[in-house]
């Protein structure tokens, strides 16, 4: 068995943090939140093996959430078709597990969960985006690393939809002592939180180097598997900004990520958006417990949910996407709104 030293480790996590590649591809997965009392432990260790879909596999992190996860795939288009694909074949093979109104992500996946007091039901969508060339330019790894922070705060606020006890995304509540950008260059950055994360049973790795330990290897990669950051370096960009959204709405996080920091003229518009956001105190606090009350979060948010929409129409994205953009910008973000706000009227009016 492998063991290493604090050295080892932070070569090992930085010379795999990136593998340096122009934006292109999309990857994407979707959690799907389960119905109580959730999966029984047979079918969460068959669920382990990664059974296959049509285009990615299909596995359970918990009892309560399932995943589908799709393969990096030249371009948005090309990543919602294959997702739209496993997330249908994905459903029978659930069953009655599903969510209760059969519906990916449906109100009954967060609403219900929030009010029987059971935050774990709650899920969340990731997108996987090429990590950018090495040095500067516009698709230079340093810059989208900083775009994906600074816009991380912004989306997770535009996109919250997993209310309890005083916060519109419980889930981004476990961000909220993040700074918006950590300090210091991509690689290095990573390769301390990686470092100084708490484990899931203990100390983080940096206190048990410290201590005088030797962690093996393999415990270094089930830590690295097990940490969820807004933005994360696993050879590409992976951002876990967004809640689980009702019905198809798992098509605008991806979108909006993706196009935002692919397309040069969005990632501009966005850049401009967000440029004054690493100064703002708490932000990740405010993201998770006000979401688009906030203004500075709303005002961002507004520009950048234009952005994107240019950047689509420009891009001759598909019809039934761009006006599902609209419809979500005109519904939540422009009033200041976000799925949560909908399911804490609903509980607030039948309490």
């Amino acid at each position: 068995m492998t063991t290493l030293t604090e050295e080892a480790a932070e070569l090992l996590i930085a010379g795999r943090a990136f593998d340096p590649a122009p934006p292109g591809f999309v990857g994407a997965a979707v959690d799907l939140p389960l119905a109580s009392p959730g999966l029984p432990a047979g079918d969460v260790a068959r669920l382990a093996t990664r059974p296959a879909l049509r285009h990615g596999f299909l596995t359970a992190r918990s009892p309560r959430l399932a995943v589908v996860s799709g393969p990096p795939s030249p371009g948005l288009a090309v990543s919602l078709s294959r997702m739209t694909d496993d997330l249908r074949a994905a459903r029978p093979i659930l069953g009655a597990f599903a969510v209760p109104d059969g519906r990916i992500g449906g109100p009954s996946a967060t609403g219900a969960g929030m009010r029987a007091g059971r935050p774990e039901a709650a899920g969340g969508i990731r997108v996987g985006l090429e990590a950018g060339l090495e040095g500067g330019g516009p698709l230079g790894l340093p810059r989208r690393w900083i775009l994906a922070h600074k816009l991380a705060p912004v989306l997770a606020a535009a996109f919250a939809n997993a209310p309890a006890a005083g916060w519109r995304s419980v889930r981004q509540a476990a961000h909220r002592h993040l700074p918006v950008v950590p300090a210091g260059d991509p690689r290095p950055a990573w390769t301390a939180y990686v470092l100084e994360a708490p484990a899931l049973d203990g100390p983080s790795l940096r206190e048990r180097f410290r201590a005088g330990e030797r962690p093996a290897a393999a415990e270094l990669a089930r830590h690295l598997e097990s940490l969820r950051p807004p933005v994360a370096a696993r050879g590409h960009l992976e951002l876990d900004v967004a809640d689980t959204q009702p019905g198809d709405g798992w098509r605008l996080p991806i979108a909006v990520a993706a196009t935002l920091l692919d397309d040069p003229a969005a990632a501009l518009d966005a850049e401009a958006a967000t440029a004054d956001l690493p100064a703002e105190p708490r932000l990740w606090e405010r993201a998770a417990r006000d979401a688009l009350t906030d203004p500075v979060l709303a005002a961002a948010a507004r520009d950048c949910f234009l952005a994107a929409y240019a950047a689509l129409a420009r891009q001759g994205a598909a019809r039934n996407l761009r006006d599902a953009l609209a419809d979500y910008t005109e519904r939540y973000v422009l009033r200041g709104r976000t799925p949560a706000d909908g399911i804490l009227d609903r509980l607030a009016a039948h309490p």
